[in-house]
C-alpha cells in the first residue's frame, strides 16, 4: 500500500489507475446505497430512510449554518461531495488503496470547487465588481489578490492528498514491519487503523467540504 497506484490500462491516452478502479467502485457503491435507501420512501421511515433523513438533515443545517439560507441549492452537491470523500477516505479499512492518496483525484476535486467560486462569484457580484475585487483596497495588489485565489485550490486539494498519502504510506510500513510477528499484528493495525482511516479520513472530508462551503460563499458576499 505505500506503493503508487499501479497502472492497468491506457484509453486514448487516459491511464486506468488504481485510483480510478477504486473511484469508480466506491461511486458504485454510494449509487446503489441511494437508490436502495430512496426506492420506498413511507410517511413511517425505517431504519435506512431514518438514517438517510438524519444524513441529509444534518448537510443542510451545516450549509444554512455556514452559507446562508439563500445559499441552499448548493446543500445536494456539498452532500455528494462529503458522502463520497467519507467513502474514498475510509476505503482502507478493507484494504484498498484510498482514490483521495492520488494527487490527481485531489486536485480535481480542489479545481471543481474554484471553478464554482468564480462562477458564482461572477454570477452574485456580476463581471465588473468581481474584477474590481482584484484592485481592493489598493491596485498594487493586483498579483497578491490573484495568487491568493489560486492558492486556496492547491492548498485545498494537498492538505487533503497529503494526510491521505501520509496515512497509507504509514500504515504500508506499519504491515511490513509486522510481517514477522505473530501476536502483535491484529493489535495495533486496528489502532492505526481507527486513527489514519475513520479519523482522520472523515475528519479530512468534512475541512474539504467546511472550506469548499466557505470560499463559495466568501466570493458570493
Amino acid at each position: 500500500m505505500a506503493e503508487g497506484p499501479k497502472i492497468y490500462a491506457e484509453i486514448l491516452g487516459i491511464q486506468i489507475t488504481t485510483s480510478t478502479i477504486n473511484m469508480w467502485m466506491v461511486m458504485a457503491v454510494i449509487i446503489i446505497l441511494c437508490v436502495v435507501s430512496t426506492r420506498n420512501l413511507k410517511t413511517v421511515p425505517g431504519k435506512m430512510q431514518t438514517i438517510s433523513e438524519l444524513i441529509v438533515t444534518t448537510m443542510n443545517n451545516m450549509v444554512e449554518s455556514t452559507m446562508g439560507k439563500k445559499n441552499m441549492s448548493f446543500a445536494p452537491y456539498m452532500l455528494t461531495l462529503i458522502v463520497y470523500l467519507a467513502f474514498a477516505n475510509t476505503v482502507g479499512l478493507i484494504g484498498m488503496r484510498p482514490p483521495t492518496a492520488d494527487l490527481n483525484m485531489t486536485l480535481a476535486l480542489s479545481i471543481l470547487t474554484f471553478i464554482l467560486t468564480q462562477f458564482f462569484a461572477i454570477k452574485s457580484k456580476g463581471i465588473g465588481t468581481y474584477l474590481k475585487g482584484y484592485i481592493e483596497p489598493f491596485p498594487f495588489l493586483l498579483p497578491m489578490n490573484i495568487m491568493g485565489e489560486l492558492a486556496n485550490p492547491i492548498s485545498l486539494g494537498f492538505r487533503l492528498f497529503g494526510n491521505l498519502l501520509g496515512g497509507t504510506i504509514i500504515m504500508g510500513l506499519l504491515y511490513t514491519g509486522l510481517m514477522n510477528l505473530i501476536k502483535l499484528p491484529l493489535v495495533i493495525p486496528i489502532v492505526a487503523h481507527a486513527y489514519f482511516d475513520i479519523f482522520s479520513g472523515l475528519l479530512q472530508s468534512f475541512i474539504f467540504v467546511m472550506l469548499s462551503m466557505v470560499f463559495i460563499a466568501m466570493a458570493m458576499d
